[in-house]
């Protein structure tokens, strides 16, 4: 699993000229799926995003976790995460898990993350065409794959 963290002032997903999804202070994950998975990743990485201490105590030293702001996380799929581009110039996206494999991992990691974070996980819509809005804070954009935590 690929992970693109980034700490938002706010953030949306619109889905065909609707919002589907919004938060507030916290954090916007693009989470990318591959075949590879398995639970072990799920469990890892979702306690690694809700404890990351990235937020500003009273001093502005980034060492509060989402969890402990009781800030928001919006998850949203994106198998492009995957491409490889080793290649000629069209991304190749075959290390991306197909939608029978990736769907059910990413409702677990939502699942994960909510029993974690101990509230509602906003999300994007599997395989939809979005629109993605964020007021990045800070900036503040961490990138974590699942392969590279040993």
């Amino acid at each position: 699993m690929i992970a693109v963290i980034q700490r938002v002032q706010q953030a949306s997903v619109v889905i065909a000229g609707n919002i589907h999804s919004q938060i507030n202070r916290g954090l916007l994950v693009l989470l990318g799926i591959e075949d590879a998975d398995q639970s072990e990743d799920i469990e890892w990485l979702s306690a690694k995003i809700v404890n990351l201490r990235i937020f500003d105590d009273e001093q502005g030293v980034m060492n509060i976790s989402l969890k402990d702001c009781n800030g928001d996380l919006l998850v949203v799929s994106q198998f492009t995460l995957h491409a490889s581009t080793k290649k000629g110039n069209r991304p190749s996206y075959i290390k991306a898990a197909r939608p029978e494999k990736a769907i059910p991992v990413y409702e677990q990691f939502i699942a994960a993350s909510r029993d974690l974070l101990g509230k509602e996980i906003k999300t994007g819509e599997f395989g939809a065409d979005m629109k993605v809005s964020l007021t990045n804070d800070g900036p503040v954009t961490i990138i974590i794959d699942t392969r590279n935590r040993v």
